[in-house]
């Protein structure tokens, strides 16, 4: 098991950890979320029942935040922790689906970048993540003129609304995967059901899995996941 960042290998102005799977396999590039890193989500792909060898790309998020004293996490754009607490404990979750988040052009200029230097052709990649990294996902997938081969949104939310409304049509021969607890406390479900709705009136084609837990990555969407592996393939 990797665990530490000398496994993190350098693609444009990103670190990286990288599975190589069969070479005429599409590439899954999976976004952590606030606080992780590229770890995180490694385990994903050791668990998951697919007919292909995928290759994969965890990237490691650029912004160092604290955790708490001692420990530090990476993120792709700031959060205002204070602000979230204070939205979790009145039952009145954050919603950023009016903007962009603010640094968020700054994580889509350094992901484009680091997926130009991946050299991968877009339409064999599958762009996914967990939280904010299912939102930058979701950005990249839509800004991009080319259309991805997939676009899996775990524990996602909506952002800057308009603009994506405007853009997801462009996409609609994408179908995606996107998952959310029903109790999720950080990004609420009403939000993730906005966005499914946004992406199935733009035409898009999808699965949504919704599960009775909070922000997390349980055992049915890890299935769930396997399943619309496979139909990409």
């Amino acid at each position: 098991m990797l665990d530490n960042e000398n496994d993190l290998e350098s693609l444009g102005p990103l670190q990286v950890l990288r599975v190589k799977g069969d070479p005429d396999a599409p590439t899954v590039v999976m976004f952590h979320g606030y606080g992780a890193s590229a770890f995180d989500l490694y385990p994903i792909h050791e668990v998951l029942v697919t007919d292909q060898k995928f290759n994969w790309v965890f990237p490691h998020g650029h912004l160092s935040v604290p955790l708490m004293p001692g420990y530090s996490g990476r993120a792709w754009f700031p959060i205002d922790m204070v602000a979230l607490e204070e939205a979790i404990r009145k039952n009145d979750f954050r919603n950023f689906a009016d903007k962009d988040p603010e640094g968020m052009d700054v994580a889509r200029g350094a992901t484009y970048l680091m997926l130009d230097a991946l050299g991968i052709p877009w339409n064999q990649l599958i762009l996914g993540g967990f939280s904010q990294g299912a939102m930058l996902a979701t950005d990249l997938t839509l800004r991009k003129e080319e259309v991805s081969k997939g676009l899996m949104i775990l524990s996602g939310a909506l952002v800057n609304e308009s603009l994506w409304k405007e853009l997801a049509p462009k996409k609609s021969i994408l179908r995606f995967f996107q998952s959310h607890g029903e109790f999720d406390p950080i990004l609420g479900y009403a939000n993730a059901k906005k966005l499914e709705k946004l992406l199935r009136n733009s035409g898009l084609l999808g699965e949504f899995i919704a599960f009775n837990g909070g922000h997390e990555i349980p055992a049915p969407v890890i299935q769930g996941i396997s399943r619309y592996l496979n139909s990409l393939s």
